[in-house]
């Protein structure tokens, strides 16, 4: 029996109501997941507050006083955040013609590219910028389970929808480059702009932009080291959808394409990078800082100085830390080759050290390996036995070792033996600060600080030598109101046991065994004359000269008996730049400053540094003593850096570098030799920067074997020449060439005739007088 019609349209009713039940159904059944996702049924999502400050670890940023980032502190993310109108035109260009053509169109999620993507999979993938932050900021990678990914996929569109509701569009896209991590510790955009390419973000051009978007796509596939080539590709790609999208000529495009990547590497870790043992100094600083419960957060918590996002201002200035630095590499290289060659096994068979025995040398080897690094890792970290750790030191191991003429080597040592291969490295330190404001400059505490940690700017102390004198005449001018002009005989000189504390009679030599005539002030300041300067501690007395230096800032135990006339305490460079800078600054002595504030990642001011001074010295007593020191550079140990031409002297061809410094403005300064040369001083001055030099072996027991080239004038001296030379052709930096400022009332005579003992004082050979070598260094 057939069909009627009736019942063929019921038929077919049916179907259209199973149609629209099953469409309606699955409508709905979207609209409960996403509502269930959405209200945290398949795991938490982001709140209101959530997603207004995303929670994002922040690197704390090292700032000069020049404005530019130094370097960052962080533990995994080495991010901080730019702001939109930081970034370039042509980078946000390629990320959108990239990632997101249709990016000011939509609302979140792409309903073209997502109907594209479903009908014709292969395509093309429909992920908004919006999707991919959100990505990037709650859950990271996806999941490789089917439903747990689609899980993933809807979060990301609830959570995009969200975002595009909270902020801008240039917000989200600040986001986005602010968040992503693009390898190298190149965290966020602004990291990546200055490692990959030295520079600031808004100072890329389109294809560096190009580049970093092409990143995007895996930044650990494309990885512009490892793979290069890949990368070049992957940039090019992006090159031609920013044509394709009107952003960029073709030609331009042509062009750029056949371009290289053209990276300047620049890696920012702990151990690389410009003032490293600054940085090490700083971290100390703001662990103590954020200890300190006064500088707790609102909330009774730390500030975490990798994950915060603090910024700290430093006075440390870029230009003049890297003037400083390059100075230190380029004299370095040179007095260190000459070290070696006077310390191959043919020339010293103990190399590198002299005046020692065999047992001696085994004794300060032993001494060595229980303070180093290895021993107390192995011992506390590894728990192993002194037996085990002794026969560790003897295994030849694979190890990277410092050189200076062919950078690191991979080698096979036994660490015993690389540790005396260290041994023989001369050290370095140098700090350089404005005598007015007590800002420190220049900080460099070594010549590598991935492979030498130790700061020789605070934390080593030596002994300072003839450095110290200007603490013993300044005490005379103080208390006996002497001119540079009084004379007194160079005849030996000795101050009785008993007096003053001696234990025994103390009577310091002259280095180049001269005791006849007198001698100015001056001119025996700057000819280190030590009998002079006994008979000027006998008139003082050492508690005051003592005190004084300790006025002056040295916190460095300085023992009151006559012999520190000579420069026997050890204290630091640090100690001794303050101090000196007090004679520059009219006797008023200044807390050298490092960090000047600390603001929060919102730029909330958490510290302020609030200037310590204190009256020392009066302007007449700091103002002469300046002119004492002036004598140093002009007549004495110091006259070479006056010199405009080039002496014969082998010293001069392969040490001094930068030789002949051709300076004519007034310096003062003062040049220090320690017994045996173990250690070499400058102290150099001018009106508005102190600067300090110190060269040194690690064991005092390294040392050249004669004054030619152990002295301080040729060990540190030309470190500070080299520097100064540099500053003061960066006109930028103002530093001074003017006369140091003279008292509106001074009583003293300072402009006696120059060098009138001159002729009869035979202080040597000027052309490379001879230091002051302390002979008797017991107390």
């Amino acid at each position: 029996m057939a069909k009627t019609k009736k019942q063929e349209t019921t038929g077919f009713e049916k179907y259209i109501r199973w149609f629209w039940m099953l469409f309606l159904g699955g409508i709905l059944l979207i609209v409960l997941i996403f509502f269930l996702a959405s209200v945290g049924a398949f795991g938490e999502m982001p709140d209101h507050t959530q997603l207004e400050n995303p929670e994002t670890n922040l690197a704390t940023e090292i700032i000069s006083s020049d404005g530019k980032t130094l370097a960052k502190f962080y533990l995994n993310d080495n991010r901080t955040p730019v702001r939109y109108e930081d970034l370039p035109q042509n980078l946000i260009d390629a990320l959108v013609a990239t990632e997101d053509a249709r990016y000011y169109d939509h609302s979140g999620i792409d309903a073209r590219g997502l109907l594209r993507a479903v009908l014709k999979p292969g395509s093309g993938g429909a992920s908004t910028i919006s999707q991919q932050l959100a990505k990037q900021l709650f859950h990271g990678e996806g999941s490789k389970n089917i439903a747990e990914r689609l899980i993933q996929k809807i979060k990301e569109w609830i959570i995009a929808v969200r975002l595009e509701r909270q902020y801008t569009k240039e917000e989200i896209i600040a986001q986005y480059f602010n968040i992503y991590d693009f390898g190298n510790n190149a965290d966020g955009i602004r990291s990546a702009a200055r490692i990959y390419f030295g520079k600031e973000p808004k100072e890329l051009t389109v294809k560096e932009s190009a580049m970093l978007v092409g990143m995007f796509k895996n930044s650990s596939l494309y990885n512009p080291r490892r793979n290069p080539v890949g990368v070049k590709n992957r940039r090019n790609v992006v090159l031609a959808q920013m044509t394709k999208y009107g952003v960029l000529d073709q030609k331009i495009k042509d062009s750029l394409q056949k371009t290289e990547l053209d990276l300047n590497f620049n890696p920012e870790s702990h151990n690389d990078g410009t003032a490293t043992y600054f940085r090490e100094y700083l971290r100390a600083f703001l662990k103590d800082w954020a200890n300190d419960k006064k500088n707790y957060k609102a909330d009774g918590s730390k500030y975490n100085i990798y994950q915060d996002g603090l910024k700290v201002y430093t006075t440390i200035d870029s230009r003049m830390q890297k003037y400083a630095e390059d100075a230190v590499v380029k004299h370095m290289k040179k007095l260190q080759a000459e070290f070696f060659h006077q310390n191959t096994p043919d020339r010293n068979p103990t190399a590198p050290f002299l005046d020692l025995d065999k047992d001696e040398i085994e004794s300060l080897m032993q001494r060595s390996m229980r303070q180093s690094e290895r021993w107390r890792h192995m011992k506390y970290d590894l728990k192993k036995s002194e037996k085990e750790i002794i026969a560790s030191f003897n295994k030849p191991t694979e190890m990277t070792i410092f050189s200076w003429e062919r950078g690191e080597i991979d080698t096979i040592m036994k660490p015993m033996d690389s540790m005396r291969y260290y041994k023989h490295f001369l050290q370095p330190g140098l700090m350089s600060m404005d005598p007015q404001t007590g800002h420190v400059k220049a900080w460099v505490g070594g010549m590598n600080y991935k492979h030498f940690k130790y700061d020789h700017v605070k934390q080593g102390k030596r002994q300072v030598g003839s450095t110290f004198k200007p603490f013993v005449y300044a005490t005379a001018i103080n208390q006996l109101h002497m001119s540079p002009c009084d004379k007194l005989p160079k005849a030996p000189y000795t101050i009785e046991a008993g007096k003053f504390g001696n234990q025994k009679a103390w009577a310091p030599k002259n280095s180049n065994g001269d005791y006849s005539g007198e001698m100015t002030l001056k001119a025996a300041l700057a000819n280190s004359v030590n009998t002079i300067t006994a008979r000027l501690m006998d008139k003082v007395g050492p508690e005051p000269v003592s005190k004084l230096a300790r006025d002056l800032g040295v916190e460095s135990e300085i023992p009151a008996v006559p012999s520190i006339a000579l420069g026997t305490p050890d204290i630091s460079l640090y100690e001794m730049v303050g101090a000196y800078s007090a004679f520059a600054n009219q006797g008023v002595y200044t807390k050298p400053v490092m960090v000047t504030t600390i603001v929060d990642k919102n730029d909330t001011v958490l510290y302020q540094f609030v200037p310590e001074t204190r009256d020392v010295l009066s302007e007449e007593a700091a103002y002469v003593t300046v002119k004492l020191m002036e004598g140093v550079t002009t007549e004495g140990s110091g006259a070479r850096l006056r010199r405009t031409w080039m002496p014969n002297s082998g010293v001069y061809k392969e040490i001094i570098t930068g030789y002949p410094y051709g300076f004519t403005n007034p310096i003062a300064g003062k040049t220090g030799t320690t017994q045996n040369q173990s250690d070499g001083w400058f102290m150099g001055m001018v009106p508005n920067l102190v600067t300090g030099v110190w060269v040194g072996a690690e064991d005092r027991a390294a040392h050249f074997k004669s004054i030619t080239y152990g002295q301080g004038a040729s060990m540190a001296l030309p470190i500070w020449g080299m520097y100064m030379k540099s500053c003061y052709e960066d006109k930028e930096l103002d530093v001074s060439k003017d006369q140091f400022e003279k008292p509106k009332d001074l009583s003293i005579i300072v402009d006696c005739d120059k060098y009138e003992e001159g002729n009869n004082s035979n202080s040597g050979d000027l052309d490379m007088p001879e230091e002051d070598v302390p002979d008797e260094l017991e107390f």
